[in-house]
């Protein structure tokens, strides 16, 4: 085999074993996110909108812990489309641990995942967790975080509202946090006017500055001359000048002056006599 061969064979392999180690760490710290009930044919596209929303929550872990005197204590870790615990592989979203036993229930998960939002809130709700012992009719835990619209902060504030299991069926844990991404998206404060202004203000500037550096460096102007059209705009001036001057006045044009200068007119005729007999002869 030729030199050349030899190294694009080589090549060929370290490609490829470059590409294999990358899919293998993709595969390894790839973290499964959030799929909606029913099948990717008919997922709604205001949902799959909504949880692109909540993306940049997805790196941030929370918790929560909740005591209520010696028979409940517990903690509370949550994250926004990821597992709790990806190495388990189990689609938990929402986990309860007792602190007392350290057992761990699954409050729902992020492969049964719905949501929906309001104006300034968006419910996230995971479904499928663990299934309750004696009440609410042995169904599958579900947890309803609500997060509020609070701009400026990513995400504060997380806890448990309530846990509703008094009921036969439908119970659910209820939990709350603010965050920016709930927030809708800020109007302009810019009318159409300032916008306008704005504009032509801009082009303005462009055109003095451009047309001076134009008239400088290219033409060699100097003094007023660097000014962009300067001829133009200046018999725009006295143009200008004269309207306001014509539409402006307030006396008829043929009106006298109020006073009288000293010109050729007040001089009178020139008298016929002449000094001539002054001059010596």
């Amino acid at each position: 085999m030729s030199s050349p061969c030899c190294i694009s064979a080589v090549l060929l392999v370290f490609m490829g074993l470059a590409v294999g180690a990358r899919a293998e760490q993709s595969e390894q710290s790839g973290e499964r996110s959030c799929d909606v009930i029913g099948d990717k044919s008919s997922e709604s596209q205001m949902e799959r909108a909504l949880l692109k929303k909540l993306e940049p929550l997805s790196q941030m872990r929370f918790n929560v812990t909740v005591e209520k005197g010696k028979t409940e204590n517990y903690v509370y870790q949550f994250r926004v489309c990821r597992e709790v615990n990806s190495t388990l592989q189990d689609f938990a979203g929402l986990v309860q641990t007792n602190r007392q036993n350290g057992k761990t229930t699954v409050i729902g998960r992020i492969n049964e995942t719905q949501v929906f939002n309001g104006s300034d809130w968006i419910m996230l709700i995971y479904k499928g967790g663990d299934s309750y012992g004696s009440h609410c009719s042995s169904e599958k835990r579900r947890a309803v975080i609500m997060i509020s619209c609070k701009r400026g902060v990513t995400a504060s504030s997380f806890s448990i509202v309530s846990e509703e299991r008094e009921k036969e069926q439908d119970c659910f844990y209820l939990f709350e946090m603010d965050s920016s991404v709930a927030c809708p998206a800020e109007d302009s404060h810019l009318s159409v006017g300032s916008i306008l202004l704005i504009t032509f203000a801009s082009l303005i500037a462009v055109y003095i500055i451009g047309g001076f550096l134009y008239q400088r460096l290219v033409v060699g102007a100097k003094g007023m001359e660097q000014f962009p059209h300067f001829a133009f705009w200046q018999d725009l001036g006295n143009l200008v000048a004269d309207g306001c001057d014509f539409v402006c006045r307030s006396k008829p044009r043929n009106a006298p002056a109020a006073y009288r200068g000293v010109g050729d007119d007040q001089l009178g005729e020139e008298s016929e006599e002449r000094d001539d007999h002054l001059l010596p002869m």
